[in-house]
């Protein structure tokens, strides 16, 4: 039983820049990945940033140079910072992790609920 919360969405103008945080709460032994994605209006959803348990990346080509993924181990928690926004930037952002609870739970992926994120023009 795992829990991810989102935080940080909101509205900013193109060029701006917001951060995106997610807790990881509940049964964790250990988190073999942590990452982010988003979906648009009419878009599949779509990997933007994923951070593994050996600290290697993996960025969208779309947002590369421009976001960085980063986590906190003590807290279960990852960070996306987002710069020099654009409005194709605008979706619903979504943290999605690969847990591993102990034996009573296995290794599952989780979801958070979301989180708006909006660019104006």
């Amino acid at each position: 039983q795992v829990q991810l919360v989102e935080s940080g969405g909101g509205l900013v103008q193109h060029g701006g820049s917001l951060r995106l945080s997610c807790a990881a709460s509940g049964s964790i032994s250990r988190i073999n990945a942590m990452g982010w994605y988003r979906q648009a209006p009419g878009k599949e959803r779509e990997l933007v940033a994923v951070i593994r348990s050996s600290g290697s990346t993996n960025y969208a080509d779309s947002v590369k140079g421009r976001f960085t993924i980063s986590r906190d181990n003590a807290k279960n928690t990852v960070y996306l910072q987002m710069n020099s926004l654009k409005p194709e930037d605008t979706a619903v952002y979504y943290c999605n992790a690969d847990i591993y609870g102990g034996f009573v739970y296995g290794a599952k992926n989780y979801w958070g609920q979301g989180t708006q994120v909006t660019v104006s023009s």
